[in-house]
C-alpha cells in the first residue's frame, strides 16, 4: 500500500511501480529492506521502509490488504506495508557519482526498465518544467548528470538536492508557512560574493591603515590583556622582585590582620601534631614541608604562618566545584576571608532558578596564580612548582603555562627527600629583569610513544 506526500494523482492507472528488494538476504534486518519506485509522467517518487524517516506506525501496526473474487463472494487477505512516496528530484554536482555505487547494494533486484536506458545513456537529460492546473511542477525523472542518480538511497538523495529545487518545490507543494518562510529568506537573502566583497575590502582597509605587523601587535597584546585579568597585578617596574606582585595586592591590611587568630595554631605547632595533621591529610603537603622551616623569631614565625594558613585554605577551596553553604571554610574561618574567596575566586552562574558561586576552570587558574605569588612571597621567590602542582591536583602543562604567565623562570631541581619519590621537580623563580610575556601557543603536541 502506498500513499502519496505531495500532489493528487489524476490518472493512478498510468503509475508504474518497481520493487527494490536488497540482496543481503542472510542479514536478519537488512532482507527485509525494500525501496519502491513509482513513475509517473511529470515525477518520480520514492518510498522505502528502513531509515530514520521511515512512518513510526509501520512498527507499531500491522495492515492487510483484502482481495474480493466477486465471483465466489470470498475475499482473501494478504500482509501489507504502507510506503510513504516521497517526490525525488534529481540534481547535479558534487555527490552524483556516488549514487550508481550506492546501487551495488541493491544488485539482485527486479530489472529498472528506465534504470537500464539511463545506464546506456538514452535517458532524457536535465529536468523539464511543466504547468498543470496553474500549478507549477517539476518534471522530474532519472537522470544522468556528470554520473547517476539512483532513487532509492535516501542519503544520496539528500546530498544531490540542489536549494534551488527545494524552493520550486516548496513553491508548488509547500504549506502556507513553508510559503511565508521562503518568501521572507528570498527577501532577506544576502549574496554570498557581496559579503565576500565587503569583507575583503574592509580587511584591505585595515591592513592599508595598521599595516601586518600593527595587527599582530595588537592581537599580541590583547591576548596578554586576556590572561592579565586572572593573574595579581604585575609591576613591571619594580626594582626589587618583591615589588613586582606585591603582597598588599594578594592580602589586605584588614585581611591580614584577620589571619591572626586561624594561624596561631600554626605559629606553634608541634611535631606530634604536625604528623597527626600528615596523617589525617589535613594541610597540603606544601604547608606541611613549610611548617618544619618556621623561623625562631616571633614576628616572622607569625608572618609566615599567616601566609601558610591563608595558602591552605586558598588550595582546599580550589577543590570546590559549586559553593552552596554560607561559609565554605568552615566557621573559624574569618568573615572576610570567606568574602574575599566568594568575590574574587567565583564567578556566578544561573542554575535551578537560583544564582549560584561556582568554581571554574578559569577561577581555578585564577586561584593557582595567587597561590604561586604568595608561595614567593614564602620562600624568598624561588618555589617548587611540582609539590604545588600536586596538591592543587593540576596536570604539569597547566601550572607552568600559568608560571610561563607570571613571567617566572623555570628550571629542574632535584624534589623534597621522601616526597613523591625524589622526582625530578620543577622550580620557578622571580628574577629580575622579567622576561618577554608571551601569550599561550595552544595545546601542545603530544609525544610520539617509542
Amino acid at each position: 500500500a502506498v500513499r502519496f506526500a505531495n500532489g493528487r494523482l489524476e490518472r493512478p492507472e498510468s503509475l508504474r511501480f518497481t520493487v527494490y528488494r536488497n540482496r543481503d538476504s542472510a542479514h536478519p534486518r537488512k532482507r527485509h529492506r525494500r525501496i519502491l519506485v513509482s513513475e509517473t509522467e511529470r515525477l518520480c517518487y520514492v518510498g522505502h521502509n528502513f531509515g530514520s524517516q521511515v512512518m513510526k506506525c509501520n512498527s507499531l501496526c500491522r495492515y492487510f490488504v483484502g482481495v474480493l473474487d466477486k465471483s465466489s463472494g470470498q475475499m482473501d487477505v494478504y500482509n501489507a506495508e504502507i510506503f510513504n512516496m516521497q517526490p525525488l528530484l534529481s540534481g547535479g554536482g558534487a555527490g552524483s557519482h556516488s549514487c550508481w555505487a550506492a546501487l551495488v547494494s541493491w544488485q539482485g533486484a527486479r530489472a529498472n526498465p528506465s534504470l537500464e536506458r539511463a545506464r546506456r545513456g538514452e535517458h532524457r537529460l536535465g529536468v523539464g518544467v511543466g504547468v498543470t492546473h496553474k500549478v507549477s511542477l517539476l518534471r522530474c525523472s532519472l537522470v544522468w548528470v556528470s554520473g547517476l542518480v539512483f532513487p532509492g538511497v535516501l542519503r544520496v538523495l539528500q546530498s544531490v538536492l540542489c536549494p534551488v529545487q527545494m524552493d520550486l518545490c516548496i513553491e508548488a507543494f509547500g504549506t502556507s508557512k513553508q510559503k511565508r518562510a521562503l518568501s521572507s529568506r528570498r527577501m532577506n537573502a544576502v549574496g554570498s560574493d557581496i559579503v565576500s566583497t565587503a569583507v575583503t575590502k574592509a580587511a584591505a582597509n585595515v591592513i592599508d591603515a595598521k599595516g601586518v605587523t600593527g595587527l599582530m601587535q595588537d592581537v599580541a597584546q590583547d591576548d596578554v590583556q586576556n590572561i592579565s585579568a586572572f593573574l595579581p597585578p604585575c609591576h613591571e617596574d619594580a626594582e626589587r622582585p618583591e615589588h613586582v606582585y606585591r603582597f598588599e595586592d594578594i592580602l589586605s591590611a584588614a585581611e591580614y590582620e584577620a589571619l591572626r587568630v586561624p594561624a596561631a595554631a600554626l605559629a606553634s605547632i608541634t611535631a606530634e601534631e604536625m604528623a597527626k595533621r600528615a596523617e589525617e591529610r589535613s594541610l597540603c603537603s606544601f604547608v606541611l614541608e613549610e611548617l618544619k622551616f618556621l623561623p625562631t623569631d616571633e614576628k616572622s614565625r607569625d608572618h609566615k604562618a599567616r601566609c601558610l594558613w591563608f595558602l591552605d585554605t586558598l588550595i582546599k577551596f580550589s577543590q570546590q566545584k559549586v559553593i552552596k553553604k554560607k561559609h565554605p571554610m568552615g566557621p573559624e574561618c574569618p568573615h572576610i576571608i570567606s568574602k574575599k574567596l566568594m568575590k574574587n575566586f567565583t564567578s556566578l552562574t544561573y542554575n535551578n532558578g537560583s544564582i549560584q558561586n561556582l568554581i571554574s576552570a578559569s577561577m581555578k587558574a585564577k586561584i593557582t596564580a595567587y597561590v604561586i605569588a604568595l608561595a614567593l612571597h614564602i620562600n624568598n621567590f624561588q618555589t617548587d612548582l611540582t609539590v604545588l602542582q600536586n596538591d592543587l591536583k593540576l596536570s604539569e602543562s597547566r601550572i607552568l603555562d600559568i608560571a610561563k604567565a607570571l613571567r617566572l623562570r623555570v628550571s629542574k631541581a632535584k624534589g623534597v627527600p621522601g616526597l613523591e619519590n625524589e622526582q625530578n621537580h620543577k622550580l620557578g623563580t622571580l628574577s629580575l629583569p622579567l622576561p618577554t610575556q608571551k601569550a599561550p601557543e595552544g595545546q601542545r603536541k603530544r609525544k610520539k610513544m617509542s
